[in-house]
């Protein structure tokens, strides 16, 4: 019960990757004891006390969990869970202690929830509101969909200038670069999507940033991944102040057009492609539903 919070992102991998491949009963829920850590440098052996409200914690939150039918309680996920929930809890100072949080989606190896809360106190009262708050936000994430798993890789320039450079100058690389951690920050946290790491790949389409004339290989790429679906952008230059930003979508064990958007004609320096792509992304993505 003395493992830290960084540690806490391997366990979480170990989990994904040892997790059932299905799950029997569609409402288990398997809850693993949270850890704890105390690096407060309090002089005081509060060993005992600590033990005893992390035990207290966790009864209070298998007890809210399966406080109503739609979910039951099962020791392990090979024992029929659909999810499961792991985390821990690390005391930083006197008054403010730190909650990690993850639900995984057993049958999908798939992370619904990852969340670092912090609570003040460390007292009963401190405690038991702490645990009130993840529940809540635990049923939430059991009852909530899944993250749709994206691979967004960079984002392409097609430069339609009178005289385009030859090859990928340094300002535009970084200008790209820029628009596409932007809007892999904005889908990331939108909460509908998982980004899925895309840096190992080493397909001459993605190393040469021309996914838009491979004839859909991005959806192939994707699925090798992991990913449910693939997402690559174009950024067109019409001239030095006018371009467009467009995206797809592709269904990655289909290969089917899922969706996709369009800015129309934009005006704006290149430090603007950021802004308008992380707009349309928003606008078509996570606000609503851009059709094929």
């Amino acid at each position: 019960m003395r493992r830290s919070l960084p540690v806490f992102v391997s366990i979480l991998l170990l989990v994904l990757r040892t997790a059932a491949a299905s799950a029997a009963g569609l409402g288990g829920v398997a809850i693993d004891d949270f850890s704890y850590l105390d690096t407060s440098g309090e002089p005081a052996n509060q060993t005992a006390a600590h033990e005893k409200r992390l035990a207290a914690f966790m009864a209070a939150l298998r007890r809210d969990i399966a406080a109503g039918e739609r979910y039951r309680l099962v020791p392990t996920a090979q024992d029929g869970a659909a999810f499961k929930v792991i985390g821990g809890i690390q005391k930083t100072s006197t008054l403010v202690q730190w909650a990690k949080v993850a639900v995984i989606d057993v049958a999908a190896r798939k992370v619904v929830m990852d969340k670092l809360y912090t609570f003040r106190g460390d007292n009963d009262e401190a405690w038991e509101h702490a645990e009130r708050f993840v529940a809540r936000e635990i049923l939430a994430a059991l009852a909530a969909p899944a993250p749709i798993a994206l691979a967004v890789f960079e984002f392409e320039l097609d430069d339609n200038t009178a005289a385009p450079a030859v090859g990928l100058a340094a300002t535009d690389s970084s200008y790209l670069t820029e628009v596409t951690t932007a809007v892999r920050e904005a889908l990331g946290q939108s909460g509908r999507y998982r980004i899925v790491d895309v840096s190992g790949v080493r397909e001459d389409a993605v190393r040469s940033r021309a996914l838009r004339d491979c004839n859909g290989c991005d959806a192939a790429i994707a699925a090798k991944l992991g990913a449910d679906q693939s997402l690559i952008g174009v950024v067109r230059r019409v001239s030095r102040t006018e371009y467009t930003i467009g995206f797809q979508v592709r269904d990655a064990r289909t290969g089917a057009v899922v969706s996709r958007g369009d800015s129309g004609l934009r005006m704006g320096a290149d430090y603007s492609w950021k802004r308008g792509a992380v707009r349309l992304v928003g606008d078509r993505l996570i606000e609503g539903a851009a059709q094929p």
